[in-house]
């Protein structure tokens, strides 16, 4: 491609090279926040998590035809279904679930190429994402609260001073900063967490929460898509199948193809491209689920197109897909660095809890943006009746148990609240009780 002088950079558009690693740089930086977040609340590594970010994302650039500019990272929504199934079965389990999520990617792929989305739009309005995605973030909420409150599982006001100061600086920063700084509230929240517990250990030993010997025992390079025993043996830990993980992921997956959607279509207008036509809806949910299939074969968490990289985007108006693809390179490139890694795990238990007390929110308020946003009235007592059922369930932890022969099956939270939310939406009338069915 030819280089571009223009100050608006389009998908084809090749930057200079002093242009081209710190606008790459800028998309690391925005992504990285969110993406190192999700294999530390679910025991995942986090140089997997990179590594896999970066390979899926030039996964996804090579099958859109490097057309999309969408860096895909760790992904929020599979969070509770990675902790529930990797304690019940165990990670390798939960790694099989999300291969067949990739799977299921590509299946609805393939129909969307021949049948178009309008099934879709069907199957899963407005009224169930919302509910779902609320859901997705409310469920998540007492893990916030207890890594917040307790230390050792008890009650603790260091670990309270630590998550409030963490919680006021990444309130503060989502707040009150501006432009790209505003992408990284988040990571700033951890950073500044992270600094005053350093701080207070100084002053109060008996405090001291940081323990960087892992640090000093890792290796500077290390292959981050293998696992290492407590003798340093390297070894590949393969995925392993059930049918209770398959549909667990599979089911939450059907929430991650709607904001993929939603995603997609936000970046055609942030782009001005139509990128459901070109390369086609069909051509992204497949990289997309591409991505999280490989993801999970090595050890990483599912991954999914990020609004942060869309926000940076929208930002400095450069939809570069060679800048992405900077960016992913730059995220390997770091993930062989395992005393990287082991520093990002050395971050106390009181910071997350005051990060994800804002973070899990957030996520709840976007199911609640998505309701807003689509218009969904609830005076129609069909609405009413779909969401309030689909939250009580989810968030009330609500489980589906029962014998097939000798195997248990058990289908709970996030993808029980899907599945019902979905049937109630097949099977309650649209004009139920003579009400309108402008809105759904």
């Amino acid at each position: 491609m030819a280089e571009s002088n223009s100050s608006v950079l389009m998908p084809g558009d090749k930057p200079p090279l002093a242009k081209w690693i710190p606008l790459s740089f800028q998309h690391v930086f925005a992504m990285f926040g969110a993406t190192i977040l999700v294999p530390i609340l679910t025991g995942l590594s986090t140089s997997t998590a990179l590594f896999t970010a970066g390979t899926g994302t030039l996964l996804y650039i090579l099958i859109t035809g490097a057309k999309v500019p969408a860096f895909l990272g760790s992904s929020f929504a599979f969070i509770p279904a990675l902790i529930a199934v990797g304690k019940e079965y165990g990670v390798p389990y939960a790694m099989g679930g999300a291969i067949f999520a990739g799977v299921f990617y590509a299946i609805v792929a393939l129909i969307v190429r021949f049948a178009g989305k309008k099934w879709i739009d069907a199957a899963l309005p407005p009224v169930v994402i919302g509910s779902v995605i609320i859901v997705i973030g409310m469920s998540l909420a007492p893990t916030a609260v207890s890594e917040a409150f307790y230390l050792n599982n008890e009650y603790s006001l260091v670990a309270l001073s630590i998550a409030a100061v963490t919680l006021a600086i990444a309130v503060f920063a989502t707040i009150f900063l501006k432009g790209f700084f505003n992408t990284l509230s988040i990571l700033i929240g951890l950073v500044g967490g992270y600094l005053f517990t350093l701080i207070m250990g100084c002053f109060f030993p008996a405090y001291h929460l940081i323990d960087f010997s892992a640090v000093q025992e890792a290796k500077w390079f290390a292959l981050p898509f293998l696992q290492y025993d407590g003798a340093g043996h390297a070894f590949w830990q393969a995925p392993k199948f059930n049918l209770v993980a398959i549909l667990t992921f599979v089911i939450v997956s059907i929430s991650t193809i709607c904001e993929h959607m939603g995603d997609t279509l936000t970046t055609s207008k942030v782009v001005g491209t139509d990128f459901y036509k070109d390369p086609g809806l069909h051509r992204t949910l497949l990289g997309d689920g591409v991505a999280t299939a490989w993801a999970a074969l090595w050890g990483g968490p599912p991954n999914t197109t990020y609004g942060e990289n869309i926000g940076v985007m929208a930002i400095t108006k450069v939809y570069s897909v060679w800048v992405i693809g900077g960016a992913a390179v730059i995220a390997v490139i770091l993930s062989f660095c395992q005393k990287f890694g082991a520093v990002i795990q050395t971050i106390p238990t009181p910071v997350l809890g005051g990060i994800c007390t804002l973070l899990y929110g957030l996520i709840a308020s976007s199911g609640l943006r998505t309701l807003v946003d689509a218009g969904v009235d609830y005076q129609q007592k069909r609405n009413l009746t779909i969401s309030s059922v689909i939250m009580v369930i989810g968030i009330g932890g609500g489980v589906l148990k029962f014998m097939i022969k000798d195997f248990n099956f058990s289908l709970g939270g996030v993808a029980l609240a899907t599945v019902v939310g979905i049937l109630l939406n097949l099977i309650i009338p649209k004009n139920a009780a003579g009400e309108s069915s402008s809105q759904n």
